[in-house]
């Protein structure tokens, strides 16, 4: 049976190693060493992961500063796609976030990442008439 629960730091090295099959081209700022850490000092529930037995078969992040929500590192491993696991990760983070007072989420989605965008489509997200911005400090 797949649990879902917030994030424990004795899966660690799982989630690592799932977010480094998912995502092999994040730039260093996404790895889980330094993205976890950083989450966990302001909103220690909020990383939730998909377990079975003892092994992590998902993982996403959720955020909420507010005003707007946002999900992050939906991974699934790849042995495990097509049960379901995805929609029970983005489901309890909406959850959660609708607890804290969440009206809307938001998500990016790389451009090149069509497979992505199409599964946030068929989850009831739509792409939005702005521009995504960033900055590094």
């Amino acid at each position: 049976m797949i649990a879902i629960q917030p994030y424990q730091e004795a899966q660690f090295a799982e989630l690592d190693a799932l977010w480094r099959t998912v995502f092999p081209d994040d730039p260093p700022h996404s790895h889980a060493t330094v993205a976890i850490p950083q989450k966990l000092a302001v909103q220690r529930d909020l990383p939730l992961v998909a377990q079975e037995g003892d092994h992590v078969l998902g993982t996403i992040m959720a955020g909420y500063d507010g005003h707007r929500g946002w999900l992050y590192k939906l991974a699934v491993h790849p042995r495990a796609r097509g049960c379901g696991i995805a929609r029970a990760l983005i489901r309890t983070a909406e959850t959660a976030l609708a607890d804290l007072g969440c009206a809307k989420v938001n998500l990016q989605v790389r451009d090149t990442n069509h497979d992505a965008a199409a599964f946030w489509a068929h989850m009831g997200y739509a792409v939005e008439p702005r521009i995504s911005m960033g900055r590094q400090l």
